[in-house]
Order: C-alpha cells, then sequence, then structure tokens
C-alpha cells in the first residue's frame, strides 16, 4: 500500500488533477475578455473566369474562377494574454443548382479563396516566416506581450491564393455568389473558438462579414480578347 510505486501514483495523479482544474480556469478567463470583431469593407475589385488547368497537377482542363478583393477588418478584440494564433479565411459561397436538403446534393457551394495566420507575439517563433521577416515581426512587438493591433487588416485589392473550381468543371455565370469572412481562434490552453451565429454573453458575432452578390461572368472568347487589345 506504501511501496514507491503506489506513492509516484498519487503523486502523479494530484499533479494531472491540479494541472487539469488549473487549464480550465485559465480557459474560462477567455469569457470574461469581451469580442466585438467587425468588418468595414468586404467587396470584390476583379472577378475572372478562365478555362485552362487551375492547378499543375491537373490532368484536364476545366473552368476556374479568380476573384481578387479587398478588406478591412477590425479584430484586435480577438487578442488577449490566452490568445497563441489567429488563423483567418476568406471563402466564395454560392447556391448548388437543385440542391436542397432532401435532394442528396449541397443546399450551397463554399471555396476558400484566401486565408491568413496571425500570432501573437508570445507565439511568433512558431510564425512560418523567413528570417528577415521573422526580425521584422519580432521587432515590431518588442516588449509586448499582446499586440491587438495585429488584428487589423487593411487589403487592397488581394489577389487570390487559391482558385475556384467545381466537380462538374463549370463556373462561369454563377449568380448570387458572396464572399464571407471567418476567423478561427487558438489559444494557448482551451478550445478552439470560430465566428459564432449568435452572440454569446460578452462574445459578439462577426458583424458585416457578407460581400454584396456578385455573378461570376462568363468565358471571354478569342474574339473579344483580340478586340478588346486592339
Amino acid at each position: 500500500m506504501y511501496s514507491s510505486v503506489v506513492r509516484l501514483q498519487n503523486a502523479f495523479s494530484f499533479f494531472t488533477t491540479v494541472a487539469f482544474v488549473v487549464a480550465a480556469l485559465i480557459a474560462s478567463t477567455d469569457l470574461l475578455a469581451p469580442r466585438t470583431p467587425g468588418v468595414g469593407v468586404l467587396k470584390t475589385t476583379n472577378v475572372q473566369v478562365v478555362r485552362g488547368r487551375p492547378h499543375y497537377y491537373s490532368s484536364k482542363k476545366e473552368e476556374y474562377a479568380i476573384i481578387k478583393f479587398s478588406l478591412d477588418a477590425d479584430l484586435s478584440s480577438l487578442f488577449n494574454w490566452n490568445t497563441k494564433q489567429l488563423f483567418v479565411y476568406v471563402t466564395a459561397e454560392w447556391p448548388s443548382a437543385g440542391g436542397s436538403s432532401g435532394s442528396g446534393q449541397n443546399a450551397s457551394n463554399q471555396a476558400v479563396i484566401w486565408d491568413s495566420i496571425i500570432t501573437s507575439p508570445s507565439a511568433d517563433h512558431l510564425a512560418n516566416l523567413g528570417p528577415v521577416a521573422m526580425k521584422k515581426l519580432k521587432r515590431s512587438a518588442q516588449g509586448k506581450s499582446i499586440d491587438p493591433s495585429r488584428g487589423r487588416l487593411s487589403i487592397k485589392n488581394q489577389r487570390p491564393k487559391y482558385q475556384i473550381t467545381h466537380p462538374s468543371g463549370k463556373v462561369a455565370e454563377q449568380d448570387d455568389v458572396v464572399l464571407r469572412l471567418h476567423y478561427n481562434v487558438q489559444p494557448w490552453v482551451g478550445f478552439l473558438t470560430w465566428n459564432q451565429d449568435a452572440d454569446v454573453w460578452r462574445w459578439k458575432t462577426l458583424r458585416n462579414n457578407l460581400s454584396k452578390k456578385f455573378t461570376l461572368p462568363s468565358i471571354k472568347k478569342k474574339d473579344e480578347t483580340k478586340k478588346a487589345a486592339k
């Protein structure tokens, strides 16, 4: 009963219990920090549909869309002392033709066109950056444990990281397309949280994170391209 193994097990059990309780208390403090994210501008600046190979590994030609956009957003309230990093991404969404809950098809299509990881100063060493960019990033947050200014995004005419494709191989002339901004908060301790659908106490929903509806254009014919060049 009082062997060294039993004493070691009891000590380890006590340590893990204390660690779990402390971690739960730390995670619960996130609820005390208000979250009021908002978007000022989210709009397209240029939309094109091209026929070709969207990826170097694509085996056949298909239609794909290239969407440039501008974004002004204030996500600074998502940064607090327990924030490790913030994952931000923009999706393009449009309804499926004939899609519904009972048809066996998705009611809507969603494709990520751009994303970014914003680290807090305490997690800068985890950023996937080159030595020069890493040195500049660390210098900007020198002496700071929290830098909410990193959550203020101002992006003009941003090129997409990813093109939009569809299993059918056709995306031209799609109506009712919108851009939507999403975020994912990754804490040091606690659960991952995404932008929510409703207010939860001091955590507010992401306001104005939808763009106006637009239509993906048709593919330009070669004759039209030559005339435009002249």
